[in-house]
């Protein structure tokens, strides 16, 4: 146990630092908010029902989505699951593309019991990411000649949690579960705005740039509710219930603005801050209300067939930056309502089956979101809308308490008028169930 313990917190360390660590695709959405979001897909649970999340619970893995999951834990049991994904990413905007591949950690969460209703458990996610280098270039021969404007940013947003549900007594044929998670999203953004004269004859066209770095530190909570109610002896109908409440938050923002000589990069003056100024301001951040339903039909222990919607007055978290500085000035980005949909099929293994291939579930799903962010360009408003399907199946290994899960997922995003990503994930998933409290009763 000592051995295991010591290699989980190996484990939550080095993911730690991948989670934080600067991600190898290029992401130009990433450049507005806090950064491009894979949640809740980053999980192969959810890839392989389409998202469909909501009334998922299991003794063998862990459901962050839902808190209210956490009850599935069984007593005498601890919950090991970690996740990996790898993504091939093709970005297009009119009959030009761009291909990325990138693999990192998808998560890392434990739960156990501490009584018989209450149930524990904790973990790390990466929320987002920033990641961007692009460059427009500008000529005006009669004054500046021709000016680059590079655009840079990295880093990203982790999400650490610790949740607890509580099974509730409920009539004949039911179980009721209730949970809450307490979120705390740490990181650090950094971006930057670079403008470089290549050829000008004017001495006064100097370059400048500006940076910004934003930092987190916040609290979240998230609550849920699961129900499930047997119907005759061979079906069950299942409800879930997710709800995040409204929060305005502070951040942290650094900021310098500064001209220099190309090459040496040597400085010659700064404008911002000036004189009496400091370089610390404190945005905004708020999370909408959001809430979250899910319904599932489930044939005992052969298929079940879930849907899930979400709403919410904006997707993510609205970063808003202090009006009396705007050091990148205004930005195209602006937030409308929210909407996502999934529905999931999934084949359940029999952990009786003769066979081993009997054991092994497999499912498919997909899901649409609309929303997702809105843009405000010369041309006019863009709504950059999402939709992806996916499949998995999940192997049970060591008599069926323990799962390896695959999964792999497509998804689209963005709109062909301004930017498309189209991305295909694999992931892979290690969940772990082992009875840890039971007392030997022979040596």
């Amino acid at each position: 146990m000592k051995k295991t313990i010591i290699a989980l917190v190996a484990s939550l360390v080095a993911s730690m630092g991948m989670a934080t660590a600067q991600n190898g695709v290029n992401l130009p959405y990433s450049q507005f908010g806090i950064g491009s979001s894979d949640m809740p897909y980053n999980l192969p649970m959810a890839t392989r029902m389409g998202g469909a999340i909501y009334t998922r619970s299991g003794n063998n893995y862990i459901n962050p989505f839902n808190p209210a999951s956490y009850g599935g834990i069984e007593k005498e049991s601890f919950v090991f699951d970690m996740g990996f994904n790898v993504q091939l990413n093709t970005q297009r905007t009119g009959d030009n593309s761009i291909y990325d591949a990138n693999g990192n950690v998808g998560y890392l969460t434990v739960g156990m019991p501490v009584t018989k209703w209450w149930k524990l458990a904790g973990g790390l996610m990466p929320y987002s990411t920033v990641n961007y280098n692009s460059v427009t270039t500008q000529k005006d021969t009669s004054t500046y000649g021709t000016m680059n404007t590079r655009y840079q940013g990295q880093g990203g947003v982790s999400q650490v949690f610790v949740g607890s549900a509580f099974n509730i007594p409920a009539w004949k044929g039911a179980k009721l579960q209730a949970g809450f998670n307490v979120n705390y999203l740490t990181g650090r953004i950094q971006r930057t705005i670079s403008y470089e004269f290549n050829d000008n004859t004017v001495s006064y066209w100097v370059n400048s740039r500006r940076l910004k770095e934003t930092k987190l530190g916040n609290v979240l909570f998230d609550f849920g509710l699961q129900l499930r109610q047997a119907i005759g002896e061979n079906y069950t109908l299942g409800l879930g219930f997710t709800y995040k409440p409204y929060k305005d938050m502070k951040i942290a923002d650094n900021a310098l603005i500064y001209t220099y000589y190309s090459g040496t990069e040597q400085l010659i003056d700064t404008i911002f801050p000036t004189q009496g100024q400091s370089v610390s301001y404190d945005s905004r951040m708020e999370q909408p209300h959001t809430f979250g339903v899910g319904l599932s039909f489930e044939r005992n222990k052969r298929w079940q067939v879930a849907f899930d919607a979400t709403l919410a007055a904006w997707n993510g978290l609205r970063y808003t930056e202090d009006e009396s500085h705007q050091i990148f000035g205004q930005s195209a980005l602006y937030y409308g309502s929210y909407s996502r949909a999934a529905l999931g099929f999934e084949r359940m293994g029999d952990m009786d089956a003769s066979t081993y291939w009997g054991r092994i579930s497999w499912s498919l799903g997909a899901h649409m979101e609309q929303g997702s962010m809105y843009l405000e360009l010369a041309d006019g408003e863009h709504r950059l809308d999402a939709w992806g399907v996916g499949a998995g199946m999940s192997l049970p290994m060591r008599k069926g308490r323990s799962l390896l899960t695959l999964s792999v997922g497509y998804d689209n995003y963005g709109s062909s008028d301004v930017l498309m990503r189209e991305c295909v994930t694999f992931g892979i998933a290690v969940s772990s169930c082992e009875r840890w409290f039971v007392k030997r009763k022979y040596n």
